[in-house]
């Protein structure tokens, strides 16, 4: 099976997953890539109505905008009941990595306001120790050059992503060469340093559910 059949395996399974979860007076948010992407394409498809949503990029946004979901400010929801995103990496514990479409601060927010995270992804993205896909890191423009040096402390290999400017008006420098034993340790340590505005590490607020797509079908995990 593609990569890409396998993405939409898994949206159509997270969406059977939290049918009952949705109705027209509830608002959900949702998360950024091809991934979320196939959730949204399944959603418009099934012409069930939902009490709008929080969108974690610009890009979601006019996806969502475009099936007719309205699209809600996080300061006027409040808490969600639900989060649907997908990551670029999980572990066993489903602490995760994300920001590879360098939406990862919006996500956060949204992930640490909602109730249940719902994570999405193909079977390529498990992995038993996090790392090997590299860090995302949103830094602020003139804070570039001291972040690097910090996280070269910290044991990383910084590269700065070129050209890639976030819906914040930020950069991304991705981390590469880090084995991520102690995912909370770390994505504290990196939030402290002046001028990260946060880590694509989700461990403080991992998440509650993670759907993989695999040949096999679609596997579900949960915390212990």
């Amino acid at each position: 099976m593609s990569q890409d059949a396998k993405k939409r395996q898994v949206a159509e399974a997270a969406f059977d997953r939290i049918r009952d979860m949705l109705d027209a007076n509830t608002p959900i948010g949702i998360g950024t890539g091809s991934t979320a992407n196939h959730f949204i394409d399944v959603l418009g498809e099934s012409g069930l109505q939902i009490g709008g949503a929080v969108a974690s990029s610009d890009a979601t946004k006019n996806r969502l905008v475009q099936i007719g979901i309205e699209i809600l400010d996080l300061n006027s929801t409040g808490s969600l009941s639900l989060y649907v995103d997908g990551a670029d990496a999980c572990d066993p514990r489903l602490n995760l990595i994300k920001g590879g479409g360098a939406a990862l601060t919006r996500e956060k927010i949204i992930a640490e306001a909602s109730k249940f995270f719902l994570c999405i992804a193909d079977d390529s993205k498990r992995v038993d120790v996090l790392g090997e896909f590299p860090l995302p890191i949103e830094v602020i423009p003139m804070a570039r050059s001291l972040v690097g040096r910090k996280l070269v402390e910290l044991g990383g290999d910084p590269a700065y992503r070129q050209g890639v400017i976030t819906d914040n008006g930020n950069v991304i420098i991705d981390v590469h060469g880090l084995s991520i034993v102690d995912p909370q340790a770390l994505e504290t340590a990196i939030n402290q340093i002046p001028g990260v505005v946060t880590c694509g590490l989700f461990a403080h607020r991992r998440a509650d559910s993670i759907l993989l797509a695999s040949d096999a079908g679609v596997i579900e995990l949960t915390r212990d």
